[in-house]
């Protein structure tokens, strides 16, 4: 499973440093790999990204989100052919929108886990008025607002109400039903690009969502800071139906479900990934463990019990640090 997120944001509001020190800060045991889209013909970023990891694809001389969308998705598939990343990221141009290029991950078979905006919270009111700076933080479900060391707090404030106002207005929303593509959105604030591992929650492989499953056996990991996560296991006894019926009613409040079900009418395991609104499902043939599902946002308690009210199969123990044990009535129990 290749996790991918695609950093977006103007000329000059920190999108390559926010980069380096992400992979270097939080990444450092990860097999990373780096798209980097640089507008014009000589590519300084392409030198900064090197420092970090020595896999660069650059295309120069045109923008990837438009006239070179053909040539961008070839140098995805072989990077991935080529190198077998765990996450690969992809730096647009400051010139670029964001959404193009998410759907071209998504062709591709990518989980997209976040598209994130670096805005510059000292200058933003210089370059904000531009249609595309715009449509960055409209195509966007993560706003970084970066280098907030520049500015007093009142200035931060003022900062956050303006770019808010602008993702309200300038949301992305399909075209076809008029519903936000994005459900929701997380806000962050950075000094010169350095973010905390919680904007990129729900990275996980195969292999690390069953040891959150085995942890929440001893006991609960459930955080209390901004984002939170809630470890499930889920029934085989249910159909396809079952899964997607609970992704697309899910609170405003959980952002991501990550994991692995099985279902009576699919022969084969499925990983499952949602993000942001945005649900996929992959083919999972080789494994034999349980069905699991981990729940991630801002206070999950009450965004789990707001669907077990509607769904039936889902069931919470009393007490957070119940074990979980199987129930005849319950497709769903909670850790």
């Amino acid at each position: 499973m290749v996790h991918s997120f695609i950093i977006t944001g103007f000329l000059g509001v920190g999108k390559s440093s926010m980069l380096t020190n992400t992979i270097k800060n939080h990444f450092g045991d990860k097999k990373v790999a780096i798209v980097v889209n640089e507008f014009g013909e000589i590519g300084v970023d392409q030198n900064i990204l090197k420092n970090v990891h020595s896999d660069v694809i650059e295309i120069s001389e045109g923008c990837i989100c438009c006239q070179m969308a053909e040539e961008f998705e070839s140098g995805v598939i072989e990077i991935l052919n080529k190198y077998n990343p765990d996450i690969l990221f992809v730096e647009t141009s400051g010139a670029a929108e964001p959404f193009p290029v998410f759907m071209s991950l998504q062709n591709l078979g990518l989980s997209v886990e976040g598209v994130i905006c670096v805005c510059d919270v000292k200058n933003y009111d210089s370059y904000m008025h531009n249609p595309t700076a715009k449509y960055q933080v409209g195509g966007s479900n993560i706003l970084v607002l970066n280098k907030t060391d520049l500015v007093s707090e009142d200035e931060l404030e003022e900062a956050k109400k303006d770019i808010i106002a602008i993702k309200e207005e300038h949301d992305i929303k399909n075209i076809l039903t008029g519903k936000k593509v994005f459900n929701n959105y997380f806000l962050h604030t950075s000094q010169q690009g350095i973010v905390g591992q919680d904007v990129f929650e729900g990275t996980y492989q195969i292999d690390e969502i069953v040891g959150l499953a085995n942890e929440y056996h001893k006991h609960d990991h459930t955080s209390h800071d901004a984002i939170e996560r809630k470890v499930a296991k889920v029934s085989d006894k249910i159909i396809f139906n079952d899964i997607d019926e609970l992704l697309t009613s899910l609170p405003e409040n959980i952002y991501r479900v990550k994991g692995m079900v099985k279902t009576e009418d699919v022969p084969t395991p499925l990983i499952v990934n949602y993000s942001f609104g945005n649900v996929s499902f992959e083919e999972l043939g080789d494994y034999e463990g349980e069905s699991i599902l981990v729940f991630i946002g801002d206070d999950i308690d009450t965004g789990i019990a707001t669907l077990s009210d509607k769904f039936s199969f889902l069931n919470i123990p009393k007490h957070s640090h119940t074990h979980w044990s199987p129930a005849p009535s319950s497709l769903l129990t909670l850790q």
